[in-house]
Protein backbone atom coordinates (compact mmCIF):
# COMPACT_ATOMS: atom_id res chain seq x y z
CA UNK A 1 0.00 0.00 0.00
CA UNK A 2 2.67 2.78 0.85
CA UNK A 3 4.34 1.45 -2.50
CA UNK A 4 0.93 2.42 -4.18
CA UNK A 5 0.68 5.81 -2.47
CA UNK A 6 4.51 6.64 -3.45
CA UNK A 7 3.72 5.39 -6.86
CA UNK A 8 0.66 7.79 -6.96
CA UNK A 9 1.79 10.60 -5.84
CA UNK A 10 4.98 10.22 -8.60
CA UNK A 11 2.39 10.23 -10.53
CA UNK A 12 0.70 13.36 -9.80
CA UNK A 13 4.02 15.10 -9.13
CA UNK A 14 5.32 13.98 -12.67
CA UNK A 15 2.15 14.74 -13.88
CA UNK A 16 1.66 18.55 -12.46
CA UNK A 17 5.35 19.07 -13.42
CA UNK A 18 5.02 18.28 -17.14
CA UNK A 19 1.99 20.56 -17.82
CA UNK A 20 3.01 23.55 -15.69
CA UNK A 21 6.57 23.08 -18.00
CA UNK A 22 4.76 22.44 -21.28
CA UNK A 23 2.60 25.57 -20.11
CA UNK A 24 6.03 27.42 -19.50
CA UNK A 25 7.99 26.57 -22.38
CA UNK A 26 5.19 26.23 -25.35
CA UNK A 27 2.91 28.61 -24.91
CA UNK A 28 4.53 31.65 -25.47
CA UNK A 29 1.98 34.16 -25.79
CA UNK A 30 4.99 37.15 -25.20
CA UNK A 31 6.30 36.52 -28.72
CA UNK A 32 3.00 36.82 -30.88
CA UNK A 33 3.02 40.55 -33.14
CA UNK A 34 -0.13 41.46 -33.75
CA UNK A 35 -1.59 45.75 -35.07
CA UNK A 36 -1.88 47.88 -32.57
CA UNK A 37 -4.96 47.62 -30.75
CA UNK A 38 -5.12 44.04 -30.79
CA UNK A 39 -4.28 40.97 -27.88
CA UNK A 40 -4.43 37.48 -27.40
CA UNK A 41 -5.34 35.08 -24.84
CA UNK A 42 -5.17 31.11 -24.06
CA UNK A 43 -9.00 30.49 -24.38
CA UNK A 44 -8.34 27.19 -24.26
CA UNK A 45 -5.44 24.94 -23.04
CA UNK A 46 -4.36 21.17 -22.76
CA UNK A 47 -6.93 20.37 -26.04
CA UNK A 48 -4.86 17.79 -27.71
CA UNK A 49 -4.05 18.05 -31.62
CA UNK A 50 -6.06 21.16 -31.57
CA UNK A 51 -7.72 21.22 -34.86
CA UNK A 52 -10.68 22.23 -37.20
CA UNK A 53 -13.30 24.64 -35.42
CA UNK A 54 -17.14 24.44 -35.20
CA UNK A 55 -19.90 26.02 -33.09
CA UNK A 56 -23.68 26.17 -31.58
CA UNK A 57 -26.21 28.44 -33.73
CA UNK A 58 -25.25 31.04 -30.14
CA UNK A 59 -22.03 30.06 -29.98
CA UNK A 60 -21.82 28.79 -26.34
CA UNK A 61 -20.40 25.55 -27.57
CA UNK A 62 -17.15 25.07 -29.33
CA UNK A 63 -16.81 21.70 -31.14
CA UNK A 64 -12.97 20.91 -31.85
CA UNK A 65 -11.53 18.33 -34.38
CA UNK A 66 -8.42 15.98 -34.47
CA UNK A 67 -5.99 14.37 -37.38
CA UNK A 68 -2.99 12.76 -34.89
CA UNK A 69 -5.51 11.90 -32.09
CA UNK A 70 -8.80 9.81 -31.88
CA UNK A 71 -11.18 12.56 -30.22
CA UNK A 72 -13.93 15.00 -30.61
CA UNK A 73 -14.18 17.48 -27.69
CA UNK A 74 -17.06 19.92 -27.17
CA UNK A 75 -15.70 23.11 -24.83
CA UNK A 76 -17.75 25.67 -22.57
CA UNK A 77 -17.11 29.08 -21.30
CA UNK A 78 -19.62 28.34 -18.51
CA UNK A 79 -18.61 31.36 -15.87
CA UNK A 80 -18.18 34.06 -18.67
CA UNK A 81 -14.68 34.77 -18.13
CA UNK A 82 -13.40 34.45 -21.99
CA UNK A 83 -11.67 31.04 -21.17
CA UNK A 84 -13.30 27.62 -21.76
CA UNK A 85 -13.70 25.80 -18.35
CA UNK A 86 -15.35 22.73 -19.27
CA UNK A 87 -14.61 20.29 -21.92
CA UNK A 88 -16.31 17.20 -22.94
CA UNK A 89 -15.19 13.94 -24.97
CA UNK A 90 -17.27 13.45 -27.40
CA UNK A 91 -16.30 10.75 -28.94
CA UNK A 92 -12.73 8.75 -29.14
CA UNK A 93 -11.18 6.26 -30.95
CA UNK A 94 -11.87 7.67 -34.49
CA UNK A 95 -9.89 7.77 -37.40
CA UNK A 96 -8.51 11.28 -38.30
CA UNK A 97 -11.81 13.13 -37.08
CA UNK A 98 -10.50 16.19 -38.50
CA UNK A 99 -13.85 17.90 -39.76
CA UNK A 100 -16.16 19.62 -37.79
CA UNK A 101 -19.67 20.73 -38.72
CA UNK A 102 -23.05 22.20 -36.31
CA UNK A 103 -26.52 22.63 -38.00
CA UNK A 104 -30.19 22.11 -36.84
CA UNK A 105 -28.94 21.23 -33.91
CA UNK A 106 -26.90 18.31 -35.11
CA UNK A 107 -23.19 17.91 -35.32
CA UNK A 108 -21.30 16.57 -38.11
CA UNK A 109 -17.83 14.58 -38.05
CA UNK A 110 -16.25 13.85 -40.94
CA UNK A 111 -13.64 10.90 -40.37
CA UNK A 112 -11.25 9.52 -43.44
CA UNK A 113 -14.58 7.27 -44.90
CA UNK A 114 -17.19 8.60 -42.95
CA UNK A 115 -19.51 10.74 -41.80
CA UNK A 116 -21.05 11.10 -38.53
CA UNK A 117 -24.08 13.03 -36.74
CA UNK A 118 -24.42 13.72 -33.25
CA UNK A 119 -28.17 14.54 -33.05
CA UNK A 120 -29.40 16.65 -30.23
CA UNK A 121 -25.74 17.52 -29.19
CA UNK A 122 -26.41 20.50 -26.88
CA UNK A 123 -28.61 18.79 -24.88
CA UNK A 124 -26.24 15.42 -24.71
CA UNK A 125 -22.69 16.71 -24.15
CA UNK A 126 -22.55 13.90 -21.38
CA UNK A 127 -23.54 10.93 -23.41
CA UNK A 128 -23.37 11.78 -26.69
CA UNK A 129 -23.75 8.97 -29.48
CA UNK A 130 -23.67 9.29 -33.09
CA UNK A 131 -24.71 7.57 -36.39
CA UNK A 132 -23.18 7.28 -39.65
CA UNK A 133 -24.77 9.43 -42.11
CA UNK A 134 -22.31 7.86 -45.20
CA UNK A 135 -19.51 5.46 -45.23
CA UNK A 136 -18.10 5.22 -48.62
CA UNK A 137 -15.49 7.84 -49.24
CA UNK A 138 -11.87 6.38 -49.94
CA UNK A 139 -9.97 5.26 -47.55
CA UNK A 140 -6.70 6.60 -48.30
CA UNK A 141 -5.22 8.00 -45.34
CA UNK A 142 -2.80 10.30 -47.10
CA UNK A 143 -4.61 13.58 -47.18
CA UNK A 144 -7.84 11.67 -46.23
CA UNK A 145 -8.32 13.97 -43.07
CA UNK A 146 -11.36 16.11 -43.71
CA UNK A 147 -12.34 20.03 -43.27
CA UNK A 148 -16.09 19.94 -43.41
CA UNK A 149 -19.10 22.60 -43.51
CA UNK A 150 -22.50 23.36 -44.99
CA UNK A 151 -23.11 25.39 -47.53
CA UNK A 152 -25.70 28.48 -48.31
CA UNK A 153 -27.48 25.51 -50.27
CA UNK A 154 -27.82 23.36 -47.16
CA UNK A 155 -25.54 20.82 -48.65
CA UNK A 156 -22.70 19.63 -46.38
CA UNK A 157 -19.23 19.98 -48.28
CA UNK A 158 -16.33 17.49 -47.89
CA UNK A 159 -12.88 17.29 -50.19
CA UNK A 160 -11.43 14.32 -50.48
CA UNK A 161 -7.91 15.19 -50.72
CA UNK A 162 -5.18 13.31 -53.31
CA UNK A 163 -3.87 10.13 -51.90
CA UNK A 164 -0.57 10.87 -52.59
CA UNK A 165 2.42 14.04 -53.14
CA UNK A 166 1.49 14.16 -56.70
CA UNK A 167 -0.59 11.38 -59.43
CA UNK A 168 -3.43 10.86 -61.67
CA UNK A 169 -6.06 9.20 -59.23
CA UNK A 170 -9.65 8.19 -59.20
CA UNK A 171 -11.88 11.29 -59.96
CA UNK A 172 -13.29 11.61 -56.88
CA UNK A 173 -10.11 12.28 -54.94
CA UNK A 174 -8.22 15.49 -55.40
CA UNK A 175 -12.08 17.18 -55.48
CA UNK A 176 -14.62 18.81 -53.35
CA UNK A 177 -17.49 16.90 -52.70
CA UNK A 178 -21.20 18.12 -51.54
CA UNK A 179 -23.94 15.66 -49.85
CA UNK A 180 -27.06 15.78 -48.95
CA UNK A 181 -27.10 14.82 -45.27
CA UNK A 182 -30.88 14.04 -45.32
CA UNK A 183 -31.25 12.23 -48.01
CA UNK A 184 -31.97 8.67 -47.80
CA UNK A 185 -29.70 7.54 -51.09
CA UNK A 186 -26.62 9.31 -50.22
CA UNK A 187 -24.40 9.96 -53.36
CA UNK A 188 -21.64 12.83 -53.30
CA UNK A 189 -21.40 15.09 -56.34
CA UNK A 190 -18.25 17.26 -57.11
CA UNK A 191 -18.52 20.15 -56.86
CA UNK A 192 -14.68 21.35 -57.75
CA UNK A 193 -11.83 19.28 -59.30
CA UNK A 194 -8.12 19.74 -59.41
CA UNK A 195 -8.05 20.26 -55.70
CA UNK A 196 -5.08 18.65 -54.27
CA UNK A 197 -6.00 19.25 -50.44
CA UNK A 198 -7.97 21.71 -48.99
CA UNK A 199 -8.44 21.71 -45.39
CA UNK A 200 -10.50 25.21 -45.01
CA UNK A 201 -13.30 26.97 -46.88
CA UNK A 202 -16.22 29.50 -46.28
CA UNK A 203 -18.22 31.40 -48.39
CA UNK A 204 -18.03 35.17 -49.19
CA UNK A 205 -20.98 37.06 -46.49
CA UNK A 206 -22.75 38.91 -49.75
CA UNK A 207 -21.95 36.81 -52.75
CA UNK A 208 -22.32 33.64 -51.25
CA UNK A 209 -19.90 32.27 -53.60
CA UNK A 210 -17.33 29.68 -52.13
CA UNK A 211 -13.74 30.14 -51.54
CA UNK A 212 -10.73 27.69 -50.43
CA UNK A 213 -7.38 27.12 -49.48
CA UNK A 214 -5.06 24.16 -50.90
CA UNK A 215 -2.09 22.92 -50.33
CA UNK A 216 0.80 22.70 -53.33
CA UNK A 217 2.69 19.88 -54.13
CA UNK A 218 6.17 19.05 -51.98
CA UNK A 219 9.35 17.87 -53.49
CA UNK A 220 9.82 20.82 -56.07
CA UNK A 221 12.89 22.97 -54.04
CA UNK A 222 12.05 25.28 -51.44
CA UNK A 223 10.89 27.96 -53.16
CA UNK A 224 7.72 26.31 -55.40
CA UNK A 225 5.01 25.68 -56.15
CA UNK A 226 2.91 28.32 -54.11
CA UNK A 227 -0.17 26.85 -52.13
CA UNK A 228 -3.28 28.90 -52.97
CA UNK A 229 -6.64 30.86 -52.24
CA UNK A 230 -9.29 29.99 -54.34
CA UNK A 231 -12.50 31.10 -55.76
CA UNK A 232 -15.07 28.86 -57.10
CA UNK A 233 -18.68 30.89 -57.60
CA UNK A 234 -20.21 27.87 -59.68
CA UNK A 235 -19.54 24.01 -59.98
CA UNK A 236 -17.59 22.30 -62.29
CA UNK A 237 -14.39 24.65 -62.14
CA UNK A 238 -10.63 22.77 -62.44
CA UNK A 239 -8.02 24.28 -60.30
CA UNK A 240 -4.97 22.08 -62.06
CA UNK A 241 -3.84 19.35 -60.18
CA UNK A 242 -1.97 17.45 -61.24
CA UNK A 243 -0.82 19.04 -63.82
CA UNK A 244 -0.56 23.06 -63.06
CA UNK A 245 0.01 24.41 -60.09
CA UNK A 246 -0.26 28.09 -58.66
CA UNK A 247 -1.88 29.05 -61.87
CA UNK A 248 1.45 28.55 -64.03
CA UNK A 249 3.41 26.08 -62.61
CA UNK A 250 3.46 23.05 -64.85
CA UNK A 251 4.30 19.78 -63.33
CA UNK A 252 7.41 18.04 -64.42
CA UNK A 253 5.76 14.71 -64.22
CA UNK A 254 2.08 15.15 -64.95
CA UNK A 255 2.14 18.32 -66.72
CA UNK A 256 2.06 17.17 -70.54
CA UNK A 257 -0.68 14.58 -69.62
CA UNK A 258 -3.00 18.22 -69.15
CA UNK A 259 -4.32 20.32 -71.18
CA UNK A 260 -3.00 24.16 -71.51
CA UNK A 261 -2.36 25.98 -68.20
CA UNK A 262 -5.35 28.39 -69.58
CA UNK A 263 -8.38 25.48 -69.25
CA UNK A 264 -7.88 25.66 -65.47
CA UNK A 265 -8.83 28.14 -63.60
CA UNK A 266 -5.93 29.98 -61.45
CA UNK A 267 -5.56 31.26 -57.68
CA UNK A 268 -7.08 34.21 -56.40
CA UNK A 269 -4.19 34.47 -54.95
CA UNK A 270 -0.48 32.74 -53.95
CA UNK A 271 -0.29 32.07 -50.80
CA UNK A 272 3.69 31.13 -50.83
CA UNK A 273 5.27 28.06 -51.21
CA UNK A 274 4.79 25.29 -48.88
CA UNK A 275 3.70 27.66 -45.99
CA UNK A 276 0.32 25.03 -45.59
CA UNK A 277 -2.78 27.74 -45.55
CA UNK A 278 -5.58 25.57 -43.58
CA UNK A 279 -8.24 27.18 -42.07
CA UNK A 280 -9.87 29.89 -43.30
CA UNK A 281 -13.14 32.55 -42.64
CA UNK A 282 -14.74 35.86 -43.58
CA UNK A 283 -14.85 38.20 -40.91
CA UNK A 284 -18.09 39.49 -40.56
CA UNK A 285 -18.25 40.39 -36.92
CA UNK A 286 -18.29 44.14 -35.69
CA UNK A 287 -15.36 44.32 -33.00
CA UNK A 288 -12.45 44.35 -34.90
CA UNK A 289 -12.02 47.94 -37.44
CA UNK A 290 -13.68 48.04 -40.76
CA UNK A 291 -10.42 47.04 -43.19
CA UNK A 292 -11.70 43.13 -41.61
CA UNK A 293 -14.67 43.58 -42.87
CA UNK A 294 -15.87 40.70 -45.50
CA UNK A 295 -12.44 40.14 -45.37
CA UNK A 296 -10.49 36.43 -45.37
CA UNK A 297 -8.16 35.67 -42.04
CA UNK A 298 -6.19 32.19 -43.04
CA UNK A 299 -4.46 30.07 -40.79
CA UNK A 300 -0.62 28.87 -42.22
CA UNK A 301 0.17 25.80 -40.70
CA UNK A 302 4.16 26.07 -41.80
CA UNK A 303 6.25 24.02 -43.77
CA UNK A 304 7.78 20.46 -42.69
CA UNK A 305 9.95 20.66 -45.98
CA UNK A 306 11.60 23.68 -46.83
CA UNK A 307 15.40 24.42 -46.03
CA UNK A 308 14.03 27.41 -44.08
CA UNK A 309 10.73 27.41 -42.17
CA UNK A 310 8.19 29.70 -43.34
CA UNK A 311 4.30 29.92 -42.41
CA UNK A 312 3.41 29.70 -38.70
CA UNK A 313 1.08 32.51 -38.87
CA UNK A 314 -2.51 33.78 -39.21
CA UNK A 315 -2.72 36.30 -42.38
CA UNK A 316 -5.52 38.87 -43.38
CA UNK A 317 -6.42 38.93 -47.31
CA UNK A 318 -8.35 42.09 -48.39
CA UNK A 319 -10.39 41.99 -51.13
CA UNK A 320 -12.11 44.56 -53.31
CA UNK A 321 -15.81 45.13 -53.80
CA UNK A 322 -15.48 42.50 -57.06
CA UNK A 323 -14.14 40.16 -54.85
CA UNK A 324 -10.41 40.75 -56.33
CA UNK A 325 -7.81 40.30 -54.00
CA UNK A 326 -5.93 43.41 -53.42
CA UNK A 327 -3.43 41.96 -50.84
CA UNK A 328 -2.34 39.54 -48.07
CA UNK A 329 -1.11 40.79 -44.66
CA UNK A 330 0.53 39.28 -41.78
CA UNK A 331 -2.05 39.10 -39.24
CA UNK A 332 -0.53 36.98 -36.26
CA UNK A 333 3.14 35.44 -35.81
CA UNK A 334 5.45 34.79 -33.29
CA UNK A 335 5.38 31.01 -33.19
CA UNK A 336 8.34 30.42 -35.74
CA UNK A 337 11.64 32.56 -34.21
CA UNK A 338 12.98 33.00 -37.87
CA UNK A 339 16.79 33.35 -36.20
CA UNK A 340 16.94 30.24 -34.51
CA UNK A 341 14.31 28.49 -36.31
CA UNK A 342 12.27 27.15 -32.95
CA UNK A 343 8.76 26.64 -33.74
CA UNK A 344 6.36 26.53 -30.45
CA UNK A 345 2.76 26.65 -31.93
CA UNK A 346 1.20 25.99 -35.55
CA UNK A 347 -2.35 27.78 -36.24
CA UNK A 348 -4.83 25.62 -37.98
CA UNK A 349 -8.29 26.87 -37.89
CA UNK A 350 -10.16 30.27 -37.10
CA UNK A 351 -13.47 30.86 -36.17
CA UNK A 352 -15.27 34.17 -35.69
CA UNK A 353 -17.35 33.93 -31.81
CA UNK A 354 -20.50 35.76 -31.51
CA UNK A 355 -18.96 38.98 -29.53
CA UNK A 356 -16.23 39.30 -32.86
CA UNK A 357 -13.36 37.84 -31.28
CA UNK A 358 -11.45 35.20 -33.10
CA UNK A 359 -10.45 32.08 -32.17
CA UNK A 360 -7.47 30.21 -33.59
CA UNK A 361 -6.60 26.90 -32.89
CA UNK A 362 -3.21 25.15 -32.18
CA UNK A 363 -2.41 21.30 -32.34
CA UNK A 364 1.32 21.39 -31.20
CA UNK A 365 0.82 23.69 -28.69
CA UNK A 366 -2.61 21.71 -28.17
CA UNK A 367 -4.60 24.95 -27.53
CA UNK A 368 -7.19 27.49 -28.70
CA UNK A 369 -6.69 31.34 -28.71
CA UNK A 370 -8.76 33.81 -28.47
CA UNK A 371 -7.57 37.46 -30.31
CA UNK A 372 -9.81 40.34 -29.42
CA UNK A 373 -9.92 44.37 -30.57
CA UNK A 374 -9.96 47.43 -28.19
CA UNK A 375 -9.91 51.03 -29.26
Amino acid sequence: MAKQLILGLFILISFSCSGQNKKNNYIQLETIKLPAGFQISVWAEDVPDARSLAMNADGSIIFVGNRQGKNVYALKDSNGDGKADKRYTLASGLRMPNGVAFKDGDLYVAEVSRILRFRNIEKNLENPKFEVVYDQYPDKAHHGWKFIAFGPDGLLYVPVGAPCNICESEEIFASITRIDVNSPIIKPEIFAKGVRNTVGFAWHPQSKELWFTDNGRDMMGDDIPDCELNHAPQKGMHFGYPYWHAGDVKDPEFGNKGKDKNAYTAPAAKLGPHTAPLGMRFYTGSQFPEKYHNNIFIAKHGSWNRSKKIGYQVTHVILDKNQKVVREEVFAEGWLNHATQDVWGRPVDVLQLPDGSLLVSDDMANCIYKISYKK
